[in-house]
């Protein structure tokens, strides 16, 4: 349904109730949206949700402006890129993404749904649609800063006490959170107009299993609160498991999810966002086709098991890392899925060169890269927002770790309805994951991978594999790192295979100019991306997992007599 999102657009004026920017203490004009002539019937309400859509359900972005999939300079191990991004340096001035605009956007409208004209239902399930939202921004606020203060109601100018109200312990917001989330899983319905374009139950419960994932892993790994944990992963799981019994969604294609013209009639996704041609288009198709990119790291390449289910430091299936023929023998079928297996494209060849040699395929669209509509910023393949996949490897990292923390124990039928479904797919046929006892194994045999973190079980090692394996360069990775409390693992120094990309020996190429392509054995040897020593990534002040507070809000509070806190190490 192509109008959603043209709705979303056109309805920028539902943005005055807010703002355009998400800073809580700018209050826009109130003439301009009329309650009494607006508010009056469920068509409205639902135009005025659709509002919401374009903040929260990106996708690939649009023209020239990146989504939420390949972010080739993300602040990760799973990209290897010549100028690599760096953590936080500091604080701020001003924005960062300290704002309220979007929570006062969703208080404004739960509060408004109850005065319509509507069925009791409709009143639940709008009123269930605007405490998702909400939910979702609380959780962005969370993820980004810690503590934040709460708003379950819309703060009225010249109310000081409200605006400038110190912060929310975490546990709290997050509590007020699930609530949220809880309301919505009841009451928003199971069908909707639009199937796959408009938020229904499923949604609900798929970013519901994200969300939750996500803060029972923080609370585990950085608060050490084993009771909020185990509360967290637990809706986690729940969320995920009713998504899976549901049997509305199945696994097809793996590729097609990301490279199709239209995402309609794809049993995995549970939303998605429709673009058209000479409408709302992106940028990815071509960034996968005939640009420069931000190659994989050899650390994410070498993440690939071999086809018999064995790391590859283990299996005997693995032919080693000389020659892309080599590297890409007997592997996970989502490696072709994900990065072109056939050729290595090299910086002083050819024009389309990887940083790394090794070239993402996994979101272009074969049959239109030749068109105008597959270069620049014209491409109109459809973007999954959030997949069943995702779900399968929610509910196994929650499952596992919920065991981890007093919950019920993680059995092999954790492992076959998720990871095992994954490795079903057609195209992908991996052999199962088995558990022997509380270890991995593969057709019976128990393995334990020697690149293992020796902080991480065997069974959770893989569990972090799987995902990040299938949900390789959708955006997940550095996330993932930050609720582990794993963002050395970023660190170029620590771990120099980021910071590496594919073997290369010049002399194979004696027509190319590769004076400026650094090797580690000089004219051969493992490419290096950022060959520049203060280019080099380390990893050595754990403040950055929460971002600093602007320094205009702390002046801000001051002057009005409140000290809003710094997070610590800022």
């Amino acid at each position: 349904m192509k109008s959603i999102y043209k709705i979303a657009v056109y309805f920028l004026f539902a943005f005055v109730i807010t703002g355009c920017e998400k800073d809580f203490l700018e209050v826009p004009p109130q003439d301009e949206l009329v309650d009494e002539t607006y508010w009056t019937s469920e068509q409205n309400v639902k135009t005025f949700a659709y509002g919401f859509y374009t903040g929260y359900f990106v996708g690939y972005g649009s023209g020239y402006s990146w989504g939420d999939y390949f972010s080739g300079q993300s602040l990760n191990d799973d990209f290897a890129p010549s100028n690599p991004p760096l953590f936080t340096q500091q604080v701020p001035t001003s924005g960062g993404g300290w704002g309220f605009g979007w929570v006062r956007k969703a208080n404004i409208f739960i509060d408004r749904v109850q005065t319509v004209p509507m069925e009791e239902e409709a009143i639940a399930h709008w009123t269930g649609i605007g405490r998702f939202f909400r939910a979702m921004e609380y959780h962005d606020l969370v993820k980004r800063f810690g503590d934040v203060p709460y708003y379950d109601a819309e703060v009225v100018e010249g109310d000081t006490e409200q605006l400038y109200r110190k912060r929310d312990d975490r546990t709290f917001v997050m509590d007020k959170v699930l609530e949220d989330f809880q309301y919505a899983a009841e009451n928003v319905r199971d069908d909707v107009d639009n199937e796959g374009q408009e938020v229904d139950r499923s949604v609900v419960l798929a970013f519901m299993s994200r969300v939750f994932l996500y803060e029972g892993t923080w609370q585990k790994y950085h608060e050490n609160d084993s009771q909020k944990a185990a509360e967290y992963l637990e809706a986690s799981k729940w969320a995920a498991e009713q998504v899976i019994n549901s049997g509305k969604f199945s696994l097809g294609n793996y590729r097609e999810v990301f490279n199709s013209l239209s995402l309609s009639s794809n049993p995995e996704v549970i939303l998605y966002r429709e673009y058209e041609e000479g409408v709302l288009t992106h940028a990815l198709n071509s960034y996968n086709n005939k640009e420069p990119q931000t190659g994989p790291s050899k650390d994410a390449i070498e993440s690939y098991l071999a086809e018999d289910g064995l790391p590859i430091g283990i299996s005997p299936e693995y032919q080693g890392d000389k020659g892309i023929e080599n590297v890409m023998a007997n592997r996970d079928p989502r490696i072709y899925e994900t990065f072109v297996s056939d050729e290595l494209r090299i910086n002083g060849i050819d024009s389309d060169y990887s940083t790394t040699a090794y070239a993402t395929h996994k979101f272009l669209n074969e049959e239109i890269k030749d068109d105008p509509i597959g270069s620049s910023n014209l491409n109109p393949t459809d973007a999954p927002v959030i997949r069943y996949g995702e779900v399968l490897v929610n509910y196994a990292e929650a499952a596992a770790e919920l065991a981890s923390v007093g919950g019920p124990a993680f059995t092999q039928a954790d492992l076959d309805k998720s990871i095992n479904v994954l490795r079903d797919r057609q195209g992908i046929m991996l052999p199962h994951l088995q558990l022997n006892g509380a270890e991995p194994a593969v057709n019976g045999v128990t393995y334990d991978d020697p690149q293992r973190d020796p902080a991480v079980s065997a069974i959770i090692w893989e569990i972090r594999r799987e995902r990040r394996i299938e949900l390789m360069m959708e955006g997940f990775r550095l996330d993932d790192l930050k609720r582990w409390k794993k963002l050395n693992y970023v660190d170029m120094v620590e771990y120099p295979d980021i910071n590496r990309g594919a073997w290369i020996v010049k002399s194979d190429y004696p027509d190319a100019n590769l004076e400026n392509l650094v090797l580690t054995e000089g004219d051969q040897g493992y490419i290096i991306p950022a060959s520049a020593q203060e280019s080099l990534r380390t990893f050595d002040n754990p403040r950055v997992y929460l971002s600093p507070l602007p320094l205009d809000q702390i002046t801000l509070y001051r002057n009005n007599n409140v000290e809003l806190e710094q997070n610590p190490g800022w």
